[in-house]
C-alpha cells in the first residue's frame, strides 16, 4: 500500500508501529452477575487499597493478568499493566459510552452507559502509569441531561477521588448542541463548545461515504437540520469535527458498553466513536427515501414514510417552538398511518439496509488511528487506541436506547477495534460477516484500521485460545437483535441469495 503523503517539517508526532497482538481479543469473566462489591476482595498490591474490592475492579484485574500485561510482575506492587501503552506524563483519553440519560426501556441503566465502576477500575490502572493529564469525555444525544447522568451514575464522586490523590483528571462533554427538552419545539443551546476546542478533518475523496456522495443530499441524522449537513458533506468534500482532547491525546482508551443497534446491528469498539464527534450534523446516518427509491431510511416505499420524513426535514429546518413541534407531530401521526397499514415503525434508518451509518463510524476510526492536530492524516497509526468493552451487563433488543439487559458476565480487551468488533458479533450470536460496520472495517483502504484477514483474530479466555470460527455466546445465549436486523445477522440466519 503506498501514500503520497508529505510530512509538514514543524509537526511533531509520535508514530506507534502495529503489534503483533492486535489480532488478539482477550475475555475476563465476572465472579458474579452485575456490579457491586465482591463479598470476598482479591488481593491487588498494586493497588493503593491492596486489594479489588468489586466486581468491575477484579474483572479489569484479571483481563490485564489474562492479556499478559507486565506478566513478570504480575502480584507484585510494581505491577503496571497499562505502562505499556501509557508513557509517563503522557495525555490519555477515556471515552465511555454515556448516550442518554434514562433507558427509554425502562430496564435501567448498567445495560445502557459504561457503568461506572468499569470506568473507575481502569483510572486505577491508569493512575499506575503516571500519565500528565487524564480526560474521561463523551458526546451523548443532543437531548441527554449530563448533569442527570453524572448525578445518577455517580461519576462526581470518583472523579473526586481520583483528584484527591493527585491526578490531572477533568470530565468532558464534547456537544456542540443541547437540546435539554430531548425533543423538536424546545429550545436549543448552541455552540455550548468553542470551535477553538475541536479539529476539523476533511477526508475528501478517500472518505467511506464517497460511492454515496451523488446523493449527498438524502445524508440525514434524526432530528437535526439536514441543510446544515449540506455543508459537511458532498462529492469530495467529507467533513468531521472532532474534539481536539481525542486528537491531542497519546493514549485513547475505548471504553464501549456492548449493545445491539438498530441502526448498525452492534455497538461496541467500533461504534463507539461516534461520541468524539462535536456536532451530528458531520455524522450521515442514513439516506433519506426508501430502499426502492435509492434511499435506505426504511425499506421498499412507502406513502406514510415519505411523508414523514418531509415534515421531519421541515421540523428540523425550522426555529424551535411551536412550528417545529406541529411538524414534528403531523410526521408522527403520519409514521402512525404506516403502522396501521402492517408497516414497521423504522423512520431512522434502523435497519440491516442501512447503508450509510457503517461509513461514518469506519471514517471517525480512522482518523483517530491516523489524525494530526492541524486536520491532516498521517501515513501511519499515530496513538495507541485500546478498547475495553463493558459486557458484564450487556444490552440487547432495541439498543442502543432501548436496550434491555444481558448478564453476560464479561470484559474484553483489543488493541484493535475491529479484531474486538469481529469477536464481539460472535459472542452475541451474529455472523461478523452479515454486519457492514463489521466485516467493512477489514476492507483494503486508505487509512485502514487493519493489515490482516479476520481468519487471524485470536480469543484469549483465561489461559486459552481459540480461532474465531470456534467463538460463541458464552453460556449459549445468542443476544437477540433489534427487530430490523432479525433473521438478517444472526450465526444461524438463512444467507442472501
Amino acid at each position: 500500500m503506498s501514500f503520497d503523503f508529505q510530512k509538514p517539517e514543524d509537526l511533531v508526532e509520535r508514530s506507534y508501529e502495529k503489534s503483533p497482538a492486535e489480532t488478539l481479543v482477550v475475555l475476563a469473566q465476572s465472579r458474579r452477575t452485575g456490579y457491586g462489591e465482591l463479598e470476598d476482595p482479591i488481593p491487588a498490591p498494586e493497588l493503593p487499597e491492596g486489594r479489588a474490592a468489586t466486581v468491575a475492579m477484579a474483572t479489569v484485574r484479571e483481563l490485564f493478568r489474562v492479556w499478559g500485561l507486565d506478566a513478570s510482575r504480575f502480584g507484585s506492587s510494581q505491577w503496571n499493566p497499562l505502562g505499556i501503552f501509557i508513557p509517563p506524563d503522557s495525555k490519555v483519553v477515556l471515552k465511555p459510552n454515556w448516550l442518554l440519560h434514562y433507558n427509554k426501556s425502562g430496564y435501567g441503566m448498567d445495560c445502557l452507559v459504561t457503568h461506572t465502576s468499569v470506568i473507575e477500575a481502569v483510572l486505577e490502572y491508569v493512575a499506575l502509569a503516571r500519565p500528565g493529564t487524564v480526560v474521561v469525555g463523551d458526546a451523548p444525544v443532543q437531548g441527554c441531561d449530563f448533569e442527570t447522568l453524572r448525578k445518577s451514575c455517580g461519576i462526581d464522586r470518583i472523579v473526586d477521588r481520583f483528584r484527591n490523590r493527585g491526578m490531572n483528571l477533568s470530565i468532558c462533554d464534547f456537544r456542540r448542541t443541547l437540546l435539554p427538552s430531548g425533543e423538536l419545539g424546545g429550545a436549543k443551546i448552541e455552540a455550548s463548545r468553542g470551535m477553538e476546542q475541536f479539529v476539523l478533518f476533511d477526508l475528501k475523496k478517500d472518505s467511506l461515504l464517497e460511492p454515496l456522495a451523488l446523493d449527498a443530499q438524502k445524508f440525514r441524522v434524526t432530528m437535526y437540520n439536514p441543510n446544515l449537513m449540506f455543508r459537511t458533506h458532498g462529492p469530495g468534500r467529507h467533513q468531521y469535527l472532532l474534539a481536539r482532547e481525542i486528537i491531542e491525546a497519546d493514549t485513547v482508551l475505548n471504553l464501549p458498553k456492548l449493545k445491539t443497534h438498530k441502526k448498525a446491528c452492534l455497538t461496541g469498539a467500533l461504534k463507539n466513536m461516534i461520541g468524539i464527534n462535536g456536532h451530528k450534523e458531520y455524522l450521515p446516518h442514513h439516506r433519506k427515501g426508501g430502499s426502492s427509491a435509492g434511499g435506505d431510511c426504511f425499506e421498499g416505499v412507502s406513502f406514510f414514510k415519505g411523508g414523514a420524513e418531509t415534515l421531519l426535514d421541515a421540523a428540523n429546518r425550522s426555529q424551535p417552538g411551536s412550528r417545529q413541534a406541529l411538524l414534528a407531530k403531523f410526521a408522527s401521526m403520519m409514521l402512525r398511518c404506516a403502522m396501521l397499514q402492517g408497516q414497521d415503525s423504522n423512520l431512522e434508518g434502523s435497519w440491516y439496509g442501512n447503508d450509510t451509518v457503517w461509513r461514518t463510524c469506519l471514517d471517525l476510526q480512522r482518523i483517530v488511528r491516523y489524525g494530526r492536530l492541524d486536520g491532516t492524516i498521517a501515513a501511519t497509526p499515530l496513538r495507541r487506541v485500546i478498547s475495553i468493552t463493558d459486557a458484564i451487563v450487556a444490552g440487547e433488543g432495541e439498543g442502543p436506547m432501548m436496550p434491555t439487559p444481558v448478564f453476560a458476565g464479561y470484559l474484553t480487551g483489543a488493541t484493535n477495534p475491529a479484531a474486538a468488533e469481529w469477536v464481539h458479533a460472535r459472542l452475541m450470536g451474529f455472523d461478523p460477516r452479515r454486519i457492514p460496520l463489521v466485516l467493512e472495517s477489514f476492507s483494503n483502504v486508505s487509512y485502514p484500521l487493519t493489515d490482516f484477514p479476520p481468519s487471524e483474530i485470536l480469543l484469549r479466555c483465561k489461559e486459552a485460545q481459540m480461532s474465531e470460527y470456534e467463538i460463541s455466546p458464552i453460556g449459549g445465549h445468542a443476544f437477540a437483535p433489534a427487530k430490523g436486523w432479525k433473521g438478517h445477522c444472526e450465526l444461524n440466519a438463512t444467507r442472501d441469495n
